[in-house]
């Protein structure tokens, strides 16, 4: 899917908590979003890797865009099953995509991986369409 989306949105929606977090909309391939977040000071905890809500964060744009561009309408997240693999460091890339989607409930699946391609994190969601239709 080649389409040109606003400056400063995530895939055409304007998600404030996510530019202040620093994630990126890469593209869509697929039906598959993809997403980059450099890992910043503020976003470490205390042993000086992502902290788990900067991952669970990234998964869940990862889990909405996936599911709000399959839709054509907002999404909000009714559940999210989150695993932690590595520690996440440096620069790192999610991907989210649809694994079924029905009028009511989008099962989605997420993860993250860093740049050498390592896994750190997955997750599963539960999304639910809400509003109106972008068309």
């Amino acid at each position: 899917m080649d389409q040109d989306w606003e400056p400063g949105t995530v895939f055409g929606a304007h998600i404030p908590f996510v530019q202040a977090c620093g994630i990126e909309a890469l593209d869509v391939r697929e039906g598959r979003t993809r997403l980059r977040l450099a890992l910043r000071p503020d976003h470490a905890n205390n042993l000086g890797i992502a902290h788990g809500g900067v991952l669970c964060t990234l998964l869940d744009v990862a889990l909405g865009t996936a599911a709000r561009l399959s839709v054509g309408r907002p999404v909000v997240t009714l559940d999210m099953q989150t695993r932690f693999l590595n520690p996440g460091r440096g620069v790192l890339l999610a991907e989210g995509r649809v694994t079924r989607a029905g009028r009511t409930v989008i099962f989605c699946e997420a993860e993250i991986r860093d740049a050498d391609g390592d896994l750190v994190a997955s997750a599963t969601g539960l999304l639910k369409p809400v509003g109106r239709s972008a068309d």
